[in-house]
């Protein structure tokens, strides 16, 4: 078996014979489309396609591939997969330590009433402005979104929609794994949600779909029940990175949400200054 062929199978149990305009039929026993259907939709043999998904066929062409994507009524994340792992879509090098922009770092910090962050290849936080670090209580178990989605308790409660969250927050991890195979971060991650079910069960679904504008409800601890609008934009000088901004309406329930963690947000910076600081000047009170 080739990850090729396991993506198309997938896939291929995903799709409805109503979705893809075929009569039902009787006697299913498959979920989805059967391979000959999907052969049938693609224009291509059964035998030909049966190869594909059993890994003794590894170099479909870009016009298979197009004809196999509409088949599979593929977005346009799953058919970028779909050509990355057929290998013909660039593969960047592996990376060494993700840097965020400063000028970036510096935006971030421009937008004190919006929850903010930069996401690397992996889904770590590579940066983030106050109201983000309050709005996920800083972080204290983990930087890496996936981790914190399925390691952390807290998050279960945080996200009332959990379950949406975690599938997509899987989905966004497949795609980044097929855009950067090989590399060690990804790895490392997927190693340490080894231990977890969930995680091991919507993964082998093989669903590749990156970050998009979506609506979020948050439960905060502090700050209550409220829904967020998430916008996620490529950072095109930064290779795998995304900035993801979160945003009320103005005049709503939501929008006052923000404003009070924004409060708590500068409570929790002014606490971390006068640590700081006492740190400090216990270090020079040793030095004199």
């Amino acid at each position: 078996m080739t990850a090729l062929g396991d993506f198309l199978r997938a896939r291929r149990a995903d799709v409805s014979p109503a979705d893809a305009g075929l009569p039902a039929g009787t006697r299913r026993r498959v979920p989805g489309l059967r391979r000959s259907e999907v052969a049938l939709l693609a224009d291509i043999s059964v035998e030909y396609y049966v190869r594909l998904e059993q890994g003794r066929e590894r170099n479909p062409s870009p016009a298979v591939l197009d004809a196999l994507a509409a088949a599979l009524r593929l977005p346009r994340d799953g058919a970028e997969h779909l050509y990355r792992l057929a290998g013909l879509a660039p593969v960047p090098t592996a990376g060494g330590p993700e840097r965020v922009d400063p000028r970036l770092v510096g935006l971030l910090a421009a937008w004190p009433a919006t929850p903010a962050l930069v996401l690397g290849r992996a889904l770590d936080v590579l940066a983030s402005n106050p109201l983000a670090e309050e709005l996920f209580g800083g972080f204290p178990a983990t930087r890496n979104l996936v981790e914190f989605v399925f390691l952390t308790p807290a998050a279960r409660t945080l996200y009332p929609d959990w379950n949406v969250v975690a599938r997509n927050t899987v989905a966004a991890f497949r795609l980044a794994d097929g855009a950067h195979p090989g590399d060690p971060r990804i790895r490392s991650v997927r190693e340490a949600l080894r231990g977890s079910e969930e995680f091991s069960r919507w993964w082998d679904r093989h669903d590749a779909r990156g970050k998009t504008a979506e609506r979020k409800r948050f439960a905060h601890p502090r700050a209550g029940e409220f829904t967020l609008d998430v916008q996620t934009f490529d950072v095109r000088d930064g290779a795998g990175q995304q900035l993801a901004v979160y945003h009320a309406a103005a005049g709503t329930p939501s929008a006052d949400a923000l404003t009070l963690l924004g409060m708590l947000a500068a409570q929790r910076t002014a606490r971390t200054t006068a640590q700081t600081t006492a740190q400090v000047t216990s270090t020079n009170t040793g030095l004199v």
